[in-house]
């Protein structure tokens, strides 16, 4: 087997790889308390998609985030 290829996926994809994995744990540990199969593929894409963000750069996913929760603070 080619360790060098696998070593160079692992580091391009890694947030990718432990988002997707991540996901994957949470959603076994909520399916054995009684949530459906389904859930899992949810919380593995959801995983998958933040690690292709960070990927991407953390710049990316903040960008996200300020677009999708409100400022912080209230102004009087």
């Amino acid at each position: 087997m080619n360790w060098e290829w696998l070593r160079e996926v692992a580091e391009e994809h890694r947030y990718k790889i432990v988002g997707g994995l991540g996901g994957f744990v949470f959603a076994l540990l909520v399916v054995r308390f009684g949530w459906w199969a389904l859930f899992i593929l949810f919380c593995t894409g959801i995983g998958y998609w933040v690690g292709k963000r960070l990927d991407e750069g953390p710049e990316s996913l903040m960008q996200i985030l300020e677009r999708l929760l409100p400022p912080g603070g209230r102004q009087p």
